[in-house]
């Protein structure tokens, strides 16, 4: 006898054939992978039933294995320049970008031409990128084992803040270990996935992710069942490690180690390890009794929670900063919050969620596990794209951080994506020739909102050649900017009228510098002003130069024949003196001599009109014009 298949509505009609995916927090300090199973997002755990692998990898000798999380944390004091931690704060930055974090990386950088940084280890130089993906390795495998069978898509999370190069160096991390990226997902989304803010009432929900070694906050606004992040604020160097290296340093203090403690390596780790320790278990205790030696110096002491308040102090009120910048770029007030969700297992300093409650004057939600929520949203995604669970019944739709542009004439930055846009998006704007006859144009793609391109960051540059000669202005060049869902940008050039493209897929080598972006937005609201005034000096200056060009090729091919000795005289001093004020900085006196120069150069306009009248009329008679 034949059996029916059915389904309920919105499952496969073949539930049988299920497929599996998984959602991973490659996290700075601690690692998850999660999967949806009989419904419920779960975090999964290796043999000894831990669910958090420490995001450390130690490299051995040729011939040895790699090890990867906690016995790898162990070995962090006894062999410190092949146990690599906290490698998602390097990853997608150059080597010489590294050197504005002075002190958190007790490692020996190998050189290299390439912009990507090399970490020297027993087992060779190794990048960012390879040290990520032995941690995804490990994650992979742990999800092979326990589900039987191969994944065939995950979804990666990464801070909302991770620029395009931090996101693809994160990619690349994820292919690398031989997975399929279903999407980037940011962090704080995650977490409101994972807390089913998409089935609460409608309303706006601030996201406050504090992790290991990255801050982020988002400000999510649910409209009829559609998340859309209002604004998104951040620092990627950021999180519980600078609270741990201002813990390490007292208990230096304390020691009385006098030599900076990164030129002792070991030593260091020595007392980030018990700092890490002291701070995790003054969450269930007002104070600690601690016992400190390293070599032949010991210290025996204790640590309240009040002094451990004020040492970390810094930090929390780093954070709170940027939150109050990201509520003002959303435009709202504080109060109209209606949900804050903590993220994060730096959320768990009693400090962190105090301080959190008093900005906003509400509880903050502590249902799941700080350090689990972000992994069980992203399983909750990749169930969702790989097709497990009914289409469309999440929609996320994640922001730019940083307004998007190209260079124009002057050195202005001319943004065609402005920042907090929703993504994906793709947007157009055409551009003309500058110069008669000119057959290619470079195209330079950067970052930021400054006014003038000096002050933003430089992200890719191309050229797009075979334009046909035509006069200034006449040629139509269409750029087109598009950003993918997982926030990365591509750009294409093409001329309308003759069909010749160029187009580049923005992928540089390093990402923003520490706190690049932080400071970037502040300049841009401290400088506007200035900056303002800056671009209307320069639009002045491009329109003086054109019009100089104009009138000199004018000249040149019929200024003496349409015009007597005075007035060729004239017109050529009027030009010399726009070459002087176009370089005196003044807008207004530029602005001036160019309308004065068009004025009083009408009358050579109108006969070079008459001459080319005559021209085209030249042995035609009337039956001929007529027709």
């Amino acid at each position: 006898m034949a059996l029916l298949q059915i389904a309920e509505p919105g499952q496969s009609a073949a539930p049988h054939q299920h497929h599996l995916a998984a959602g991973i927090d490659l996290g700075t300090t601690n690692s998850l992978i999660a999967t949806v199973r009989s419904g419920v997002a779960e975090t999964l755990t290796d043999e000894d039933g831990a669910h958090i692998l420490p995001s450390v990898v130690r490299y051995q000798g040729a011939g040895q294995t790699t090890v990867v999380g906690q016995l790898a944390r162990a070995a962090a004091v006894e062999d410190p320049l092949n146990t690599l931690a906290s490698v998602k704060r390097i990853i997608g930055k150059s080597a010489e970008e590294l050197s504005t974090i002075p002190g958190q990386y007790p490692y020996q950088f190998a050189e290299s031409e390439s912009a990507v940084p090399k970490i020297e280890t027993a087992a060779g130089a190794v990048t960012p990128i390879e040290v990520s993906a032995e941690i995804l390795k490990v994650l992979k495998q742990r999800a092979v084992d326990t589900l039987s069978g191969e994944l065939e898509g995950v979804v990666v999370t990464v801070p909302a803040y991770f620029d395009d190069a931090q996101r693809q160096a994160t990619k690349d991390a994820a292919k690398l270990a031989g997975l399929t990226v279903l999407r980037l997902l940011n962090e704080p989304t995650a977490a409101a996935v994972a807390y089913g803010l998409d089935s609460q009432p409608e309303g706006i929900h601030a996201i406050y992710d504090f992790g290991g070694g990255t801050f982020d906050i988002s400000i999510l606004r649910l409209t009829k069942g559609v998340f859309e992040v209002l604004s998104t604020g951040g620092d990627a160097v950021l999180g519980g490690d600078d609270m741990d290296h201002l813990i390490a340093q007292w208990m230096g203090q304390q020691m009385a180690i006098s030599q900076p403690l990164e030129e002792n390596p070991s030593q260091l780790k020595y007392l980030l390890s018990e700092a890490r320790s002291a701070k995790e278990r003054l969450t269930t205790s007002s104070e600690i009794e601690l016992e400190l030696q390293f070599a032949e110096v010991s210290w025996q002491g204790v640590l309240t929670l009040e002094s451990l308040n004020e040492l970390i102090q810094p930090v929390v009120q780093k954070t709170l900063r940027i939150v109050r910048r990201a509520l003002r770029d959303a435009n709202i007030e504080k109060d109209e919050v209606s949900e804050v969700v903590l993220v994060g297992g730096s959320t768990r300093v009693p400090l962190v969620a105090k301080q959190v409650e008093e900005l906003f004057g509400r509880a903050p939600l502590q249902g799941i596990d700080p350090e689990r929520v972000v992994a069980v949203g992203a399983a909750i995604q990749a169930d969702i794209l790989v097709g497990n669970k009914k289409d469309g019944e999440l929609l996320l739709l994640d922001v730019t951080p940083l307004s998007l542009g190209l260079e124009i004439m002057g050195g202005m930055s001319e943004v065609v994506i402005p920042r907090n846009t929703t993504i994906p998006v793709a947007r157009a704007q055409e551009f003309t020739t500058f110069k008669d006859g000119q057959t290619a144009m470079s195209i330079h793609v950067v970052q930021g909102d400054r006014e003038m391109v000096e002050d933003n960051r430089s992200l890719a540059r191309f050229e797009l050649r075979g334009i046909p000669p035509m006069v200034a202005g006449a040629a139509r060049i269409r750029v087109t900017f598009q950003v993918d869902a997982d926030g990365l940008l591509a750009v294409s050039a093409r001329e309308e009228t003759s069909g010749v493209q160029a187009e580049i897929t923005v992928k540089p080598s390093y990402g923003l510098s520490d706190g690049e972006v932080e400071m970037m937005l502040k300049e841009s609201y401290q400088f506007a002003e200035a900056d303002r005034d800056a671009r209307m000096l320069r639009e002045q200056q491009v329109e003086a130069k054109r019009t100089v060009e104009a009138m000199e090729a004018a000249l040149d091919k019929d200024g003496e024949e349409l015009l007597n000795a005075a007035e060729l005289g004239k017109l050529l001093q009027m030009i010399e003196e726009l070459k002087e004020v176009a370089e005196t900085g003044e807008t207004r006196a530029i602005e001036k001599k160019i309308e004065q120069i068009n004025q009083d150069s009408e009358f050579y306009a109108a006969r070079r009109m008459d001459q080319s009248v005559k021209h085209a009329l030249s042995g035609k008679n009337v039956e001929e014009i007529a027709s």
